[in-house]
């Protein structure tokens, strides 16, 4: 019996269970290494969590609300504000603006570019002002000049026979308007110690101040303009008789008394002035006249006792004249001999503004002490690209 035994146990293990104690147990340690695994990453993550909230702690008691504010600030809004008040532009150096780089390339030139929100704030109020550049074409360029091309004749016809030998017609011409651009410049200034102060906000002040001296400049050269220096405006061209009117000068029509309208029939001088424009240009045309023009032809009735004119139904929508809208721009010349004080026409056909969208702000802090200067330019040009699309209203005889 015992040995029996004893041969029993030294008998050879049955074939694989040597395989399958290794993979239990290599199963086993796995498991064991990935509860330990997560325990460990269990506890860092408390760790994280209490790291942040102490952190925030301590930020929300050594940071007030107001410096919270400015850090949420957009970054080149902070450069450009620094700039402004101190004069640092370490900050500006590659600041991205929407594509539009504040780099020392721009400074090389005068000046930096301004951020989008203080251009655009600037640009609206331009486009607010009321003057020709409301209803006249608006282009933006990148080159020094813009050329408009311009077809005024017409192409030669006639008719044809079935044996008659062809004959030559006459050829149109084209004439290039070319419409250089040139700088508009503001020079506002300012106290260091105004500057100094954080609740002056400096980029609303300064754009206010530049698009208030800007637009009275540019409303101003668009009328009387003589293109030296400045936009060539459009009562610069000489005003001939519309009877005998040629390209390179405007039309005028008469009202027939110096100075004033007709004793007799006044309302007849403004009919004859709305149908000596030509039919494709009078339904997107405007009348322009300054206050107190206005206020000489809102008295005006036609032979039915009906007033010409009638204010506009909306907020926004302006008043109008024999059913055409009337731009106020106070830089039109008063009624008075000679003087051709209405203007009716076209004027995104008759009058182009060309202008480089950038506007650059230099600073100067030693000029004007204890003041700081703001040098701003833009680059603006405007002519008239169509000589056809508008007629003036002479306060003469003939």
């Amino acid at each position: 019996m015992q040995n029996s035994e004893t041969k029993s146990r030294a008998m050879p293990p049955a074939p694989g269970q040597p395989a399958q104690e290794v993979k239990a147990a290599m199963t086993g340690f796995l498991n064991d290494f990935k509860r330990f695994q997560g325990e460990i990453k269990s506890r860092l993550s408390d760790q994280e969590s209490r790291l942040s909230m102490l952190d925030r702690k301590s930020l929300s008691s050594e940071r007030p609300a107001l410096s919270r504010a400015a850090d949420e600030m957009p970054l080149h809004k902070k450069a450009f504000g620094a700039y402004l008040r101190t004069g640092d532009d370490d900050a500006l150096r590659g600041v991205e603006l929407e594509g539009k780089a504040l780099s020392t390339s721009v400074a090389a030139e005068g000046g930096y570019l301004v951020d989008p929100q203080t251009a655009e704030m600037i640009t609206s109020v331009l486009r607010g002002a009321a003057s020709i550049r409301a209803i006249a074409n608006v282009v933006a360029v990148d080159a020094t000049a813009y050329d408009v091309l311009v077809d005024h004749t017409d192409i030669g016809s006639g008719w044809a026979s079935e044996t008659a030998n062809q004959t030559e017609t006459a050829t149109p011409q084209i004439d290039r308007v070319s419409i250089p651009l040139h700088e508009l410049s503001a020079l506002p200034k300012a106290s260091q110690r105004l500057l100094d102060d954080s609740a002056f906000d400096v980029e609303t002040w300064l754009a206010e101040r530049i698009a208030d001296k800007f637009a009275r400049a540019e409303a101003e050269a668009f009328v009387f303009g003589d293109g030296d220096d400045k936009p060539t405006g459009f009562l610069d061209y000489a005003a001939v008789a519309d009877d005998s009117w040629s390209w390179g000068s405007l039309g005028y029509v008469a009202t027939g008394a110096s100075g004033d309208f007709s004793a007799t029939e006044p309302a007849d001088a403004v009919v004859d002035l709305v149908y000596a424009l030509g039919a494709r240009y009078r339904a997107n045309a405007t009348f322009v006249m300054n206050s107190k023009t206005a206020g000489a032809v809102r008295k005006m009735k036609d032979a039915d006792g009906r007033f010409l004119w009638s204010d506009g139904l909306a907020a926004a929508e302006p008043a109008r004249l024999m059913g055409y809208p009337v731009l106020i721009d106070e830089f039109m010349p008063d009624i008075g001999p000679e003087a051709t004080a209405i203007a009716f026409g076209d004027f995104r056909a008759g009058y182009t503004i060309a202008e480089r969208p950038d506007l650059r702000i230099l600073r100067d802090p030693f000029s004007a002490k204890p003041h700081v200067l703001f040098y701003a330019t833009k680059r603006v040009g405007g002519d008239v690209s169509d000589f056809a699309a508008i007629k003036l209203l002479k306060f003469g005889v003939s």
